[in-house]
């Protein structure tokens, strides 16, 4: 099992149930797939570097994990299909 961080950005005035929501569903793919959640931390609504469709803030989530490597590429894969992601950016930890 590889260990891995991504960090996200999630569209910005929604509720904190909502985002709540949104971390639970990318730690449920982590999990349903082998892996461990090593912890979730909610940065909160921080102002972007440059605006992204037209959006400047947004909301920040990081996330540590471990898991086999064909699990990021099915987050990602997701993460590209979702309306409320912004950005996202996947890394190996060592």
């Amino acid at each position: 099992m590889n260990k891995y961080e991504i960090l996200y950005i999630v569209t910005a005035g929604l509720d904190e149930s909502a985002y709540a929501e949104i971390a639970d569903k990318y730690a449920a793919v982590v999990t349903e797939r082998g892996g461990e959640v090593e912890g979730i931390d909610k940065w909160g609504v921080k102002k972007l570097a440059y605006p992204i469709n037209y959006k400047s803030e947004g909301y920040y989530i990081v996330m540590k994990f471990s898991a086999d490597s064909a699990t990021p590429a099915e987050i990602e894969r997701q993460m590209r299909l979702s309306d409320q992601v912004i950005r996202f950016l996947i890394t190996n930890r060592k």
